[in-house]
């Protein structure tokens, strides 16, 4: 399945802030990666579209199968490579940041092959 970077990290925010609240709203979404309510407002149109995310009529968001495994595929690249970073000596600020960027675009291949290397 192909999704775009900006769809993943909608749905890896809602992952994240769902495991601090009990509900996650649009707004809640703003603040977090500080957007615009209407810029979010339109995401989660598009990812509620594509069934990755359901919102219930009080504003609440829950991801879908669908979304739940993208977001915690991201998010576990995000956590693994961030941690292989500030391991090799990154600065845990700027191995966030790098990880953040990287996850989208390596392989499955490439995040296995990390992995297992860390696991040695």
């Amino acid at each position: 399945m192909i999704i775009n970077e900006s769809a993943e990290n909608y749905l890896e925010t809602i992952l994240i802030l769902s495991q601090k609240r009990p509900v996650v709203r649009a707004v809640d979404i703003a603040a977090e990666l500080d957007f615009k309510k209407s810029s979010v407002s339109v995401a989660m149109k598009k990812l509620r579209q594509n069934e990755h995310i359901i919102v219930s009529p009080e504003g609440f968001i829950t991801l879908t199968e669908s979304g739940r495994e993208i977001a915690e595929r991201i998010y576990e690249r995000h956590q693994v490579i961030s941690a292989w970073l500030a391991r090799l000596g990154v600065d845990p600020k700027v191995a966030a940041e790098d990880a953040c960027r990287i996850e989208h675009v390596i392989s499955a291949e490439t995040f296995a092959a990390i992995k297992k290397h860390i696991q040695e």
